[in-house]
């Protein structure tokens, strides 16, 4: 019973995978657009502000959503660690975990800067745009970073029940 609800579970989570990237094709195809828009628009180097931007933003929560989450793994590791670890495994956990959140306060650092670059993007655009596509372009970037969000949620959700799904397979006889 258990090995079919995590496969319905597994069912579930890849269908609502497909969907989420099929809502990132469309997030594209306006991006697409938009990118047309600026690129007509603007001067060059301000369409080259424009596309560095929308570039790095995927990179940069990519970034910090793949530390946060390798720092998540350690933690929990950290937490099952009990008398019998060896001190070996508790200093290498340890070095990780520092490694980790060190680098995830650069990636944070990071984000405050292309924060910051936003708001100067969000400028020139507003010197050419139209209130509508300045709506637009304001919505693509939130739908594009919440899209990332969700599907790498998605994927280590999927992760973890594949996971799950095999360990309880190897268990039995």
């Amino acid at each position: 019973e258990l090995m079919a609800s995590l496969r319905c579970r597994l069912q579930s989570l890849w269908e609502e995978r497909e969907l989420v990237l099929q809502e990132s094709r469309q997030c594209a195809e306006l991006g697409e657009g938009l990118e047309a828009t600026v690129r007509d628009l603007c001067k060059p180097n301000e369409f080259e502000r424009y596309t560095m931007f929308i570039g790095d933003l995927e990179k940069v929560v990519s970034l910090l959503l793949c530390l946060s989450s390798r720092l998540a793994r350690v933690q929990n590791a950290l937490s099952r660690m009990d008398g019998s670890t060896d001190d070996e495994e508790k200093h290498s956990l340890r070095e990780r975990h520092r490694l980790l959140s060190g680098q995830r306060e650069d990636a944070k650092d990071l984000k405050e800067n292309l924060d910051r670059r936003e708001r100067v993007v969000s400028a020139i655009l507003a010197k050419y745009l139209t209130e509508q596509q300045l709506q637009d372009y304001q919505h693509f970037v939130q739908v594009k970073t919440s899209l990332l969000i969700e599907q790498k949620d998605l994927e280590e959700q999927i992760k973890l029940f594949e996971e799950q799904l095999e360990t309880l397979e190897q268990s039995l006889p």
